[in-house]
């Protein structure tokens, strides 16, 4: 059976030792955050989703979501567990106290994101899409609506979707045919099918809020004409009466099973508009844009279990003899980590699940002084970096993050592929984070087309600045060096990948779509090897601190030095891949697939 720890010491490290993390209480609002706060509230969200919601892990996805007439049951225990978690408090920690919320730090709320989607990626969605709904709310929603909906969805008494995708429209939302016609109220009829919906019907709550893109009549085509609409299953106002909007069917699915995808039909549902009309778009990408980075934890979160058991699998399973001779020769043979292969996929999955956990938490901290910090100055370049670096955290460390389970199940060898094991879980599940909330192909068509040239490449030359300058700073520094000089070179191929880009998309645009996702993947690993100087820096200072300290400490220094020697060098492949240009890619006659 799978098992999970969370790795607390490895998160407060990140959030404190490398990142500052104590320096959070200087923010209006967070003044109360310190250590003596955060380090409870992080460890009681160890306890709830070891001890509570990870035992369903396996259960809920063996049994799944069941339709029966027209209402969603989920696994079971997943009521009982959703309680729990929200008599704890949980749905509230990163919500405004002014609606009942605790106001947590982004910093510290991604923490717990992980924990939760580590242990239960099915049910942690439950709680996340209606995080997703309150960040909407709260930022476009009138006073009325916010007075309305947000204390329940804040206790998560109340939870909440997000309804885009249509059966003839995904990313291309301007195909929108879901309608919304106005009544002499000031509220709207919403009619058409939305598909794709997690946590679109369950039985965990009492209602359940959707956030629904829709054309209103006589509107603009295209996405000049879409409004965001707030349709509550239950209408609050009329005592509990069911709203005209349904589950038409379950999806049936490759994993999360313990989350129920949904066909939802709206017939004449009653909706209100929110924020401006046919200015939904911008709503809703701030829900999206909280959801990528949250998706982008997701790929991190199954990264870190599936490493976790097989690291374990590794250490207890016999196989043969090391290569260089027995190492346990009281036992029949070896375990597998005595081989350098097992340990090469091992080494792997845990150096980018140090550096991916460091650039959420950089990332998070820059969300949250975006939001709170007094200097407007200081609030733009964080708000700078978030537009930036949303589609790499949510790109890259979703396809790593699948990789990694894939590797993880290998060390496995048959054995992953057996159910009991869990592994193949793992990997089904974190498939999925792939996919939704935008492809990562569209994630780096994003990046390339978008987030670089945005305001003159304001955003990216401030991220070439602070790399190069964190190099210039330690580059003299020789017990720094195996990892200053590789990001050095690495940080070399982007600014050339960037260059080229400027110098042959401009007029032909295939040239940025052909290279966007290896562009995508080859700022990730600067990123990536860019925290990795950051947590060896950390590491060297407290190496000289007590024995079991010094030894993390090295054992961090060995595995940054394994990511700056056997992954970043990566970057150079991504380099020439973008150089080959489209060529090739767009040289095929559609008729010739």
């Amino acid at each position: 059976m799978p098992a999970y720890k969370a790795p607390l010491r490895d998160m407060r490290y990140v959030l404190y030792d490398v990142m500052g993390g104590d320096d959070l209480v200087a923010l209006p609002g967070y003044e109360d955050f310190t250590r003596d706060l955060v380090d409870p509230i992080l460890e009681e969200a160890a306890k709830v989703c070891e001890e509570v919601i990870q035992p369903l892990n396996r259960s809920g996805d063996e049994e799944g979501c069941h339709f029966e007439n027209g209402m969603v049951r989920t696994p079971k225990g997943f009521a009982e567990a959703y309680k729990t978690f929200r008599e704890g408090g949980w749905t509230a920690i990163a919500c405004d106290p002014a609606y009942g919320g605790q106001g947590l730090p982004a910093a510290v709320n991604l923490l717990v994101e992980e924990m939760i989607c580590s242990s239960n990626l099915s049910f942690g969605m439950y709680p996340g899409l209606s995080h997703g709904a309150y960040v909407s709310l709260h930022g476009f929603g009138s006073e009325k609506l916010k007075q309305t909906y947000l204390p329940k969805l804040v206790d998560g008494s109340w939870s909440g979707t997000m309804c885009l995708t249509e059966p003839q429209c995904g990313t291309d939302l301007g195909l929108v045919r879901t309608r919304a016609a106005p009544q002499a109220d000031g509220s709207y009829k919403i009619t058409g099918t939305k598909i794709f919906i997690s946590a679109g019907e369950h039985d965990l709550v009492d209602n359940i809020i959707h956030l629904v893109l829709a054309r209103i009549e006589g509107a603009p085509e295209g996405t000049r004409g879409i409004s965001l609409f707030i349709v509550p299953k239950f209408l609050p106002a009329a005592d509990g009466v069911r709203n005209a909007v349904s589950c038409g069917s379950l999806e049936e699915k490759m994993g999360i099973h313990g989350n129920a995808t949904c066909v939802m039909n709206y017939d004449g549902a009653t909706g209100w508009l929110m924020g401006e009309a046919n200015r939904g778009l911008q709503a809703m990408f701030t829900m999206m844009n909280e959801a990528r980075l949250g998706v982008g934890v997701q790929g991190l979160a199954q990264s870190e279990v599936a490493y976790q058991n097989a690291a374990t699998y590794a250490k207890t399973r016999l196989a043969g003899r090391a290569l260089s001779g027995a190492k346990f020769p009281q036992q029949p043979a070896d375990p597998i980590i005595v081989h350098p292969d097992v340990r090469r996929m091992l080494m792997s999955i845990r150096a980018f699940n140090e550096a991916a956990r460091a650039l959420v938490t950089w990332i998070a901290l820059k969300s949250d002084i975006a939001h709170r910090s007094a200097d407007a100055k200081e609030r733009q370049a964080a708000e700078d970096y978030l537009g930036l670096m949303t589609p790499v955290i949510k790109g890259v460390l979703t396809d790593q993050g699948f990789a990694n389970t894939v590797m993880a199940q290998q060390v496995y060898g048959g054995h992953g592929y057996i159910a009991e094991n869990g592994m193949e879980q793992f990997v089904r599940d974190a498939r999925i984070a792939m996919m939704y909330e935008g492809a990562n192909g569209i994630q780096a068509l994003d990046l390339v087309g978008r987030k670089l040239p945005k305001d003159g490449g304001r955003a990216l030359q401030a991220f070439f600045a602070e790399v190069s300058a964190h190099i210039k700073e330690r580059g003299a520094d020789k017990e720094l060096t195996a990892y200053v000089t590789p990001l050095s070179q690495a940080l070399g191929e982007l600014q050339q990948a960037t260059m080229w880009f400027l110098q042959n998309a401009l007029g032909n645009p295939d040239q940025a779509g052909a290279g966007a996702t290896d562009y995508m993947h080859l700022f990730g690993l600067v990123a990536l090897g860019y925290m990795w100087c950051l947590i060896a820096d950390a590491a060297r200072s407290k190496a000289a601190s007590a024995d079991g300290v010094a030894e993390r400490m090295t054992q961090r220094l060995t595995t940054g030095r394994f990511f700056m020697e056997r992954m970043l060098p990566a970057a150079t492949t991504h380099l020439a891949r973008i150089k080959a240009g489209a060529g090739s890619v767009m040289a095929l006659p559609t008729e010739a697939f």
